[in-house]
């Protein structure tokens, strides 16, 4: 480590079974008397914004909804949900969900009262300060979004996504109750776990990476195998889920300090072209970008097989690469995720505009410890879309 490093969390983080039932404590910390509960219709369906609202309103609090939000959100349906929001005028904005929800929900919180609010949905002005206070609660296992200064959004006239990015987008108080992560069906599960160890193990090998930020990775990584088929296959085991939970956050603040790299980046076009959910297409292209960038950092890649439990490679540093590939291909059959691009209905003839596209994220490959050009990302893309990867 060079220099120094900035390291940013929460104000707050409430973590544990049933911290849930304490939202209306953080709520009237603020002295609110208005919320605002941005969340999806998954979650309205679950019945849970019901039962968030009702905590609320039994303590005389006002609550308003917003939740419009399907699939991957983009910038469009952002701009109107802060139209709607702001007419609402809450002293709160609370975010309940997955990656979606809560991204939608921080960066309301941060763009409430601006104006020339263009500016910063383009990316060109940074988000300088939030006026009103956010509180999110995930319900999946995976984004991290409680305690990252990122939201991802689509943007449909490019068809690309894109990652806002700002000290205002860290919420003030993150409630992880591992209890609402229990009805997340198991793909969902699965794509977000293993996004959660995607947010470790790049961050990990990142180029911003710190000792505080690899505590945090490694930790997330060591954890990870020991519940993720538990929570996908059995995921009403409280235990599995409490595990899981812990490896989310844990990367989440990993990747909000150190950032993550060349997964993410090939992951955006395939979430803004082909509406791929995130962590699908991470943890798809996770195996087939580490097979490339993972030649630059063997002692990492010797220290996540030790953590997976994959093995002793400290005399044969060389083979720790090959065992963690092809432990994560196994994984993709274990939690029946898709193994190659084909698979999502992607079109080979794409493969060039898509190494393209995500060619341009150098916010993201420039954290990466091995460079990246459109070339070498085209050759990712393909060996990804046939499937072959390491085979021992």
């Amino acid at each position: 480590m060079n220099g120094y490093a900035d390291f940013r969390s929460p104000n707050r983080v409430r973590f544990g079974v049933d911290s849930f039932l304490t939202l209306s404590e953080e709520v009237q910390s603020f002295n609110a008397k208005r919320v605002v509960i941005v969340s999806d219709k998954g979650m309205v369906g679950t019945g849970l914004v019901d039962r968030t609202s009702r905590l609320l309103v039994d303590e005389g609090i006002h609550v308003d909804r917003f939740t419009d939000i399907e699939g991957e959100p983009s910038f469009q349906l952002l701009e109107s949900a802060v139209t709607e929001v702001e007419s609402y005028q809450p002293d709160v904005v609370i975010g309940l969900g997955g990656g979606s929800a809560m991204d939608t929900a921080k960066t309301i919180a941060a763009l409430l009262g601006k104006e020339e609010r263009s500016s910063y949905l383009s990316g060109e002005v940074t988000i300088p300060s939030r006026t009103v206070p956010c509180i999110l609660l995930p319900t999946t296992a995976g984004t991290g979004a409680e305690v990252t200064m990122n939201a991802i959004f689509g943007d449909t006239k490019q068809g690309v996504k894109r990652g806002l990015v700002s000290s205002a987008l860290l919420p003030d108080v993150a409630i992880v109750d591992p209890v609402l992560t229990r009805s997340c069906p198991p793909r969902v599960t699965a794509s977000s776990g293993v996004d959660a160890f995607t947010h470790a193990i790049e961050s990990y090998v990142a180029v911003r990476a710190t000792p505080f930020t690899n505590m945090y990775a490694e930790k997330a990584m060591e954890l990870f195998p020991l519940h993720i088929h538990q929570a996908v296959h059995n995921g009403s085991n409280l235990e599995s889920r409490v595990g899981m939970s812990m490896v989310s956050h844990m990367a989440g603040i990993s990747l909000a300090n150190a950032g993550v790299g060349a997964v993410h980046a090939l992951a955006y076009p395939l979430g803004g072209t082909y509406h791929v959910e995130h962590g699908v297409a991470n943890a798809l292209l996770l195996p087939f970008v580490l097979e490339v960038t993972g030649k630059t950092c063997t002692p990492q890649m010797v220290s996540v097989a030790s953590k997976l439990q994959l093995g002793d490679y400290t005399e044969t540093p060389d083979l720790a690469l090959d065992a963690i590939i092809y432990y994560l291909l196994q994984l993709l059959e274990d939690l029946d995720l898709p193994s190659s691009l084909q698979e999502l209905g992607v079109d080979e003839q794409s493969l060039p505009q898509l190494a393209k596209e995500a060619s341009k994220v150098t916010r993201l490959l420039s954290n990466t410890p091995y460079t990246l050009n459109e070339k070498k990302i085209l050759a990712i893309y393909e060996r990804a879309y046939n499937g072959r990867g390491l085979r021992r």
